[in-house]
């Protein structure tokens, strides 16, 4: 197994790792009264409950504004297309945790296809 083979199999792992370990909580949450189609009930929650979590929330809904900036315009860009993008857009409702790391097997697999990653 060559490197980016390996990378792609880490990626997927820690992919599905994020997608279980975080529902856990979020289901939890939701079984507490949440609800998961109010991001801002959701998001507030997580911040008021001290500041490791606030610390936590902010950094990860940095890190998801900028993913869901990059993510349809780099998929267009490199020749992927703009749909995929828009769906792995979509699949991080699920978690960045799952979709950028998804996402980045994607890229450098049709990248490597393409020719353009060794």
């Amino acid at each position: 197994m060559n490197g980016l083979a390996l990378r792609h199999v880490l990626y997927i792992l820690l992919a599905f790792f994020g997608l279980i370990t975080s529902w856990i909580y979020g289901i939890a949450w939701i079984a507490d009264g949440g609800n998961i189609l109010n991001l801002y009930s959701f998001f507030r929650d997580a911040f008021v409950s001290g500041n490791a979590a606030a610390f936590l929330t902010i950094d990860i809904l940095v890190a998801w504004g900028v993913f869901m900036i990059w993510v349809v315009w780099d998929a267009k860009k490199i020749g992927l297309g703009a749909s995929k993008g828009w769906l792995f857009l979509a699949l991080s409702g699920l978690g960045t945790c799952f979709a950028f790391p998804l996402y980045l097997v994607v890229r450098e697999r049709f990248l490597e296809r393409a020719g353009e990653v060794r």
